[in-house]
């Protein structure tokens, strides 16, 4: 196998359109495998205290509308 080193020096010699297609390539591939983690902690439970707080926050009124928060004006 290549080193990190070996393999950027090969991409760096790709066109900017073989450049720009691997770099969806990989942006999807990474997406892809966040997705699965995501998936194994909802199933193992990684996630219910999150889940737990998040339901608390809002049964006491500790959340804001999502437009209130994204409003940058």
């Amino acid at each position: 196998m290549r080193s990190a080193s070996e393999i950027q020096a090969e991409i760096e010699k790709l066109s900017h359109a073989e450049q720009r297609k691997l770099a969806q390539w990989f942006a999807e591939m990474q997406a892809d495998a966040w997705d699965a983690q995501i998936e194994e902690d909802v199933k193992t439970g990684r996630l219910d205290h999150l889940i737990a707080q998040a339901e608390s926050d809002i049964t006491a009124g500790r959340t804001k509308a999502l437009d209130e928060v994204l409003d940058n004006g």
